[in-house]
């Protein structure tokens, strides 16, 4: 076999071309990248439910709570009056005996670490209680950490605060509030946070995760969660920024992902809501700390296209407001300290700008003309003309900022060669229109491999990011519920045959990212997803280690690599003397193959390889069985390829 490629015709490799796209599903953030460990920790939570465009949400702000020790005769009351803050009104009054209180779900239960401090807060108003109250961590009744507060009763809210480290590692205890003399007390935002959280905001390991893959970009905060069921749903940044105890609470969108008549359309996330504790100004800090420039996508006002129709008509003045939310956005990352949002970030912390260079405008909408609900008459949502409208008002404030675009979530179908045309034609018109075009494919392996060289016919000119793409193996539970064996060895395989044409068509596809990127194992929504956890650790799937190779050995330019055997793909890429090329052999038999160029391209010196069987998978308990691996060389240019490999071959002249 033969792996051939030529500088003639090479194209330049947009540096950190690949990416991450974080959206809360999954319990992704709650739950899981924000680092809080308690669940519904203001008593905000929402019991959500329904089918399309019919949506129940029912306060059940003791969701999540429940009374300690069982059986306690201990009466927990949800409240509003004299609430802490208005935007978070509710808040728990504890009527207890001595040694009673209650306890939270906190998921799976709290895990401590050895040696790591934990920080505990809540709120807490009085009248005449006089004892004292106490809380911490308990395992099986006992103590694990424990702190007792005095408590003020001059009938005001008041925040307590300790600070303590656990002396062993702890799994699925229980987080404890009690009344030490029997009384009653008001209760509000409780927050359990470890000290070795990254920034203080998010957990370690999961963060680090990402920052590995050394990202190009963050795509936040989704994907559907941006669009909402409802417009009322939708994410609403402003409400992100600010005091944390004062964000308001919104149910998530996937909290009805999935129902049906046979749940009686409420599924076993029907809490699944956002405190947003991590928000806008969260994200850019975090994009910071990936070295990732920031990818943040708005609303144009029409409701998910899955999960309803509504939208705001063109010529609603209400769609001045998603505009504005628009341009409010990059005044809060660029703006200076003297205008309204940048004074706000530096407020937060943040005088300098984040340096907000992309914005993308819409998820994943498309041109349709949905039933209207009252008369059954299509009604046209008129993307193309309100997307037109946001680009010439952002780009008449702020022409440098790079617009996002969509081609809608399927591929070669009526409405994505619709949005193609349109896209193409206001380019012709205006070639900063949009700098790229967001593609979204969840398809099988046997279709990647069918459309490697995909992108070898695109026009050049328009700009592709490849937003939101995964193998889908049939019959590994993709898409389904908490399906981890969906990250297979085989879709893994063939997505990383189909980036060796992303890469090999680096002036086409300048922008790339898996996805989902987490699931919190027990709380998925969506499978395949790239890392999976749960309360005590993360693992890496084969997808990630996929995504981390391209991300890691990627050149300045691209040549056109091609192989001479069948089941087999390749790209080339060169840097500072460096080539590296990408290999899939995706056949059952080991090949000897030479590889060869029209210059010197030095000899090899490392081999990092993937390989395993088609159903292979990491776990939690063997978080390795896919990983890669260091081969030593045994020839300056041929290599000895595995059955169903990836390898990433590195020359050095």
């Amino acid at each position: 076999m033969k792996i051939t490629f030529t500088k003639q015709d090479r194209v330049p490799v947009k540096a950190g071309g690949v990416g991450l796209f974080f959206e809360d599903l999954n319990y992704d953030l709650d739950g899981g990248l924000y680092a809080e460990l308690l669940e519904n920790r203001n008593f905000e939570a929402k019991d959500v439910h329904g089918e399309w465009d019919r949506y129940i949400v029912d306060h059940d702000g003791g969701y999540a709570w429940d009374v300690y020790p069982a059986g306690a005769s201990v009466q927990m009351k949800i409240k509003t009056d004299r609430a802490l803050f208005p935007e978070n009104p509710h808040y728990m009054r504890l009527t207890a005996g001595a040694g009673e209180g209650m306890k939270n779900k906190a998921y799976d239960g709290i895990y401590l670490k050895k040696d790591v401090e934990y920080k505990i807060s809540f709120w807490m108003r009085s009248y005449d209680y006089r004892g004292k109250v106490l809380v911490g961590v308990f395992k099986d009744g006992a103590p694990v950490l424990q702190k007792k507060f005095k408590v003020n009763t001059d009938g005001k809210w008041h925040r307590y605060f300790c600070r303590l480290k656990s002396k062993a590692d702890v799994d699925r205890a229980d987080f404890v509030f009690e009344l030490l003399s029997a009384g009653m007390v008001h209760l509000d935002c409780f927050s359990m946070m470890p000290s070795d959280a990254v920034l203080g905001i998010f957990r370690r390991d999961l963060a680090e995760l990402m920052k590995d893959i050394k990202p190009g970009f963050l795509r936040f905060p989704g994907g559907c969660v941006v669009e909402g069921n409802s417009l009322a749903n939708r994410y609403l940044w402003k409400e992100s920024v600010g005091q944390p105890e004062r964000r308001r609470h919104n149910w998530n969108r996937w909290a009805v992902h999935a129902t049906c008549p046979e749940n009686n359309f409420r599924t076993d996330f029907s809490h699944y809501g956002q405190t947003l504790g991590v928000g806008y100004f969260e994200y850019f800090r975090l994009c910071e700390y990936l070295g990732a420039k920031p990818l943040p996508v708005v609303s144009v006002g029409i409701a998910c296209q899955y999960m309803s129709t509504e939208f705001v008509p063109l010529d609603d003045p209400a769609l001045e407001v998603y505009i504005q939310d628009a341009l409010d956005l990059i005044e809060f990352a660029n703006g200076g300290p003297e205008t309204m949002w940048g004074k706000l970030r530096a407020e937060l912390g943040h005088p300098e700008p984040f340096g907000l260079e992309y914005l993308g405008v819409g998820n994943e909408q498309w041109e349709a003309e949905p039933m209207q609900k009252d008369t059954g008459k299509p009604a046209p949502n008129q993307f193309y003309q309100r997307f037109e409208l946001f680009e010439r008002r952002i780009h008449e404030t702020y022409p440098a900022i790079k617009i996002v675009g969509t081609v809608g979530p399927t591929f070669e179908t009526e409405s994505y060669f619709s949005a193609w045309k349109w896209t193409r034609e206001k380019l012709g018109e205006d070639p900063n229109f949009v700098y790229c075009s967001d593609e979204h494919f969840y398809v099988s392996p046997q279709w990647l491999y069918d459309h490697v060289n995909v992108y070898d016919s695109y026009p050049r000119g328009p700009l592709v990011y490849a937003g939101e793409y995964a193998a889908h193996v049939p019959g590994s539970g993709c898409a389904l519920f908490n399906a981890p064996q969906a990250n297979c060895w085989e879709g893994a395989l063939a997505e990383a045959a189909f980036m060796t044409g992303m890469e090999r068509n680096s002036d086409v596809v300048v922008m790339k990212s898996y996805a989902p990127l987490f699931g919190r194992l027990g709380y998925t929504q969506w499978s395949p997803d790239l890392i999976w956890f749960d309360g005590k650790s993360a693992y890496a799937t084969a997808n990630y280690h996929v995504q981390k190779l391209y991300s890691l050995y990627t050149g300045d330019f691209a040549m056109k690599a091609v192989t001479d055997m069948p089941h087999t793909y390749a790209s080339a890429t060169e840097r500072d003397g460096f080539t590296f090329v990408k290999v899939v052999n995706a056949s059952e038999e080991t090949l000897e193959a030479e590889v060869e160029a029209d210059y010197d391209f030095g000899s090899l010196t490392r081999i990092i390889r993937l390989e395993g069987e088609p159903g292979d998978y990491n776990t939690i308990d063997e978080p390795d069985k896919i990983a890669p691996q260091e081969i030593a060389p045994s020839s300056p240019r041929s290599v000895q390829l595995s059955p169903r490999s990836f390898s990433v071959l590195v020359f050095r002249k």
